[in-house]
């Protein structure tokens, strides 16, 4: 589980669900944000994602928790 619950670029968005790689596993750096998201959202995601399913939840919490893409509120890291 990531975010047990405790506290990109600028060029064109593609869908991931049209993504070749978007089947493949989800990065360290997407689990490692997703991590973060998740807590600070006080949810819990499941660490077997793929890279598609991934980045859906990190568009869905930087909506919930006011963070942008850019990372203006705190870097990606």
């Amino acid at each position: 589980m990531l975010g047990a619950g405790t506290g990109p670029t600028d060029g064109p968005v593609k869908d991931p669900d049209d993504w070749v790689t978007g089947d493949q596993p989800a990065t360290d750096a997407q689990k490692s944000y997703l991590d973060s998201l998740a807590r600070q959202a006080g949810e819990q995601i499941p660490a077997d994602l793929t890279k598609a399913e991934a980045s859906e939840h990190i568009d869905r919490l930087q909506a919930a928790t006011g963070r942008d893409q850019q990372g203006q509120q705190d870097q990606q890291g």
